[in-house]
């Protein structure tokens, strides 16, 4: 007689623990499964039982999700058709949650593999086989919610007694034995942030000022105006805890104190926009919206106040988006390029050729103004500018100049020809007011 040839099946082990606890050890729980798995699979050698030598493996990830990198090599295996049988040592190893598990047995059909439970003795090529894995998912999907309950009501409970949970500290805090204690260093720069923040108002303001003083979050990165909000909305400085919106006292020491607290959410109730125009009025910018770096990024006044002393700056978009060294110029003094835009328009209406296109725009508007009396116009520049307030030298900036253009080596002024046409005719005016009041 023949002998019938048995065919090969190749068996996938696949091992899962939740947490990372132990698995440092030389023999840990991902060890046991694959043991217990191994000796299944060679006590059905007689059936063509063959154990892969490739490890599925997932140390210290949940069974409630199908995003496990040990899981994906199985499935890209199964996919390849080079998996026949998987073999884990209880069912929720591979699923904790009934939908992901029919997912998975959706993908065994499809490909002909067969799933098999070394500890609970069935596979799901029968129905029996099938009724039974769903009603025992079904029960560790049960019991895993009902931990989840218990581990939510837990933390509900610590939170109302003002412990930390655990999670990503606050800045200025550090964790020593489950408890927040102040870290002093960080914990200055978040009171001088609150501080700053009740002097200026304004979140952009103080964002760019931490850039300049180079702090960071504990990861690293930069402290934008969406961090530094999260900063100033955070109890846990006033030594509360929070759970659910509710606040309960903590048992933290606190780093503000609750006048500094009120000031700050005083300013933080009014209008952004209120804020951010408060801030403007209080900082003036001559050439605000008429600078552009090499990039062709826009660059943003902003301002600084050490030992009582105001420094103005204009910074690039480009730097406060990306960081320092993203643009050739990043940030430059307001007086200097102020000063050094002004002496080329002093410049530019000296130049013929800038009278006459002003004198033409400007006859368009009045017919009577002569060439020489837009000269002259043009020329009571100078000695009108000293006596104008700072808003009215940004007016008249904004109507004369179109652009700036700031390079490695040079300053382009892009002047407006109708601009310069209503100027001179401002100019002329406020040239014979001030002859007839002689």
């Amino acid at each position: 007689m023949t002998q019938a040839i048995l065919r090969k099946l190749r068996c996938a082990v696949y091992t899962r623990k939740s947490s990372e606890e132990g698995l440092e050890q030389e023999f840990n729980s991902l060890h046991a499964q694959r043991e217990a798995c191994e000796a299944y699979i060679a006590s059905q050698r007689s059936e063509g039982w063959v154990a892969l030598r490739e490890q599925y493996d997932d140390g210290g990830v949940s069974g409630g999700t199908l995003e496990r990198p040990g899981l994906k090599a199985l499935l890209h295996d199964i996919e390849d058709g080079l998996v026949d049988v998987v073999v884990v040592y209880k069912i929720d190893r591979l699923s904790r949650s009934l939908a992901d598990f029919a997912k998975l047995v959706e993908v065994f059909d499809r490909t002909g593999v067969t799933f098999v439970s070394v500890t609970q003795q069935f596979n799901t090529t029968t129905s029996m086989g099938r009724l039974t894995l769903n009603i025992l998912l079904s029960f560790a999907q049960f019991e895993r919610e009902v931990t989840a309950e218990r581990i939510r009501d837990k933390v509900a409970a610590s939170r109302k007694k003002g412990i930390w949970m655990g999670g990503v500290p606050p800045y200025g805090y550090r964790v020593e034995n489950r408890k927040l204690l102040i870290d002093p260093e960080r914990a200055e720069h978040v009171r001088w942030m609150f501080a700053r923040f009740v002097e200026i108002g304004s979140a952009t303001e103080l964002a760019r000022q931490i850039d300049q003083r180079g702090l960071l979050t504990p990861n690293g990165n930069r402290m934008d105006k969406k961090y530094l909000y999260r900063v100033l909305n955070n109890r846990a400085y006033i030594g509360e805890a929070v759970h659910k919106g509710e606040s309960y006292p903590g048992e933290h020491d606190a780093i503000i104190d609750r006048e500094t607290w009120d000031k700050v959410h005083t300013i933080l109730q009014e209008s952004p926009r209120k804020r951010a125009a408060n801030t403007r009025a209080e900082t003036p910018a001559l050439l605000k919206g008429l600078i552009y770096g090499p990039d062709g990024a826009a660059f943003s006044p902003t301002h600084t106040k050490k030992r009582g002393r105001l420094y103005r700056y204009y910074v690039s978009q480009t730097i406060l988006k990306h960081g320092a060294g993203s643009c050739p110029i990043g940030r430059v003094p307001a007086a200097e390029i102020e000063t050094a835009v002004i002496d080329q328009v002093r410049a530019v209406f000296c130049q013929p050729e800038i009278i006459a296109c002003a004198w033409d725009a400007a006859k368009g508007h009045c017919r009577d103004i002569t060439l020489n009396e837009a000269r002259m116009a043009l020329q009571q520049f100078d000695p009108l500018w000293d006596e104008l307030f700072p808003a009215e030298q940004a007016r008249i900036i904004a109507l004369a100049v179109e652009r700036v253009d700031i390079g490695t080596d040079a300053i382009n002024v892009r002047m407006r020809v109708d601009g310069l046409a209503e100027l001179a005719q401002e100019l002329q005016c406020s040239a014979e007011d001030k002859d007839a009041a002689a």
